[in-house]
């Protein structure tokens, strides 16, 4: 579900992603695929989102969208009737944002969402990842974490000296786990880092053949679930900035541009219905992520107060963020060269992320 403060994925979105996310192995672990038909009538929450150009038909349109961790935006925005596209949407599901950038990178997604950090490992790949950044949104931080597994005799980041510590590789989970261990002391090389799925990780520490997790999301909340204990958390380490990626071919074409911008006008419109309908989203969340109602909500509730989940429009802000994480990488050896990763965004819907944070106000 990644990203961060000097950093520089919950499951993404606070519930919503990430986590959330908030950015995780090669294969998805569930992919599910739908298409969200226009409605015959508008529901009244969608009712004032973007219009597209007149001399855009829309209906021709199918726009493929990944998730992270469950069919959150799926039924989010089919709750909070947001879902009356006048395009079709096929949405896909993920264990992380980096396998969300394969798949873009195989032309099998238009939008994606991830952390600051796959983009960065995915431009190093043929054709420079067949993506470009195009906005960025806000989320909380919470359910970031390095667990340790119930019972075991662990008490800091600095016992995992020479200990197995499993991670999602090219995720928030990556980078946090980097500066977890250089606030003890330790490099890299001083643990035997395990790199595994959201889904595997947390077998291996449930089943004993790690020392430590470093995940993120639903991994995390099972985890605990299973008698493991956070040994750092990574709420002080992650920005909270989560990027929205597209293929240069769904930027360039007229209709599927014209639907990213009404599907990003809806998606602000959604984070902000989360807020004022946080016992339904608890619900819904904790149906799908296998957890307490009162978890649910109460994570929801604490994720909001410390990040809403909205918009941003402030591409300077988001690019200096990534930028830090991306030189962090390379000063522990992570990235062989130094990336401007500037040259990994897009300006071509700034303007009209403008509009929608405006109108959001």
């Amino acid at each position: 579900m990644t990203v961060f403060r000097k950093l520089a994925s919950q499951t993404a979105i606070s519930l919503f992603i990430v986590a959330l996310a908030a950015g995780c192995g090669s294969k998805p672990a569930s992919s599910g695929e739908s298409a969200s038909q226009s409605a015959s009538s508008a529901p009244a929450a969608a009712a004032s989102t973007a219009p597209a150009s007149p001399s855009v038909d829309l209906s021709k349109v199918t726009l493929r969208v990944g998730q992270t961790g469950w069919s959150n935006l799926e039924l989010g925005f089919k709750e909070a009737g947001l879902s009356n596209t006048p395009y079709k949407v096929q949405y896909s599901v993920f264990q992380g944002g980096n396998l969300q950038l394969e798949a873009m990178a195989a032309n099998n997604l238009d939008l994606g969402s991830t952390s600051e950090i796959p983009p960065i490992f995915a431009s190093q790949a043929a054709n420079g990842g067949n993506f470009k950044i195009i906005a960025s949104f806000e989320s909380t931080t919470l359910n970031q974490e390095l667990v340790i597994p119930k019972g075991s005799p662990i008490k800091s980041v600095a016992e995992l000296k020479g200990k197995k510590v499993a991670y999602v590789n090219a995720t928030t989970a990556h980078y946090f786990l980097v500066k977890m261990l250089q606030n003890a002391d330790l490099s890299w090389t001083d643990i035997d880092a395990v790199p595994l799925s959201t889904s595997d990780g947390l077998s291996a520490l449930i089943s004993g053949k790690v020392d430590a997790l470093a995940s993120y999301g639903n991994a995390i909340i099972s985890a605990h679930q299973n008698g493991a204990t956070e040994l750092a958390s990574a709420k002080d380490i992650l920005s909270g900035n989560f990027l929205y990626e597209a293929t240069p071919e769904a930027i360039n074409d007229p209709g599927k541009h014209a639907a990213i911008v009404d599907f990003l006008t809806r998606l602000d419109k959604f984070y902000a219905w989360t807020r004022s309908n946080q016992q339904k989203w608890a619900e819904i969340t904790a149906t799908h992520t296998k957890q307490p109602v009162e978890q649910a909500l109460d994570t929801l509730k604490k994720g909001e107060e410390q990040r809403p989940s909205k918009l941003s429009a402030n591409f300077d802000k988001a690019i200096a963020s990534q930028q830090d994480v991306a030189d962090t990488l390379t000063s522990v050896g992570l990235l062989k060269n130094k990336i401007e990763v500037s040259d990994i965004w897009s300006t071509a819907f700034e303007e009209d992320l403008k509009k929608i944070t405006a109108a959001a106000k």
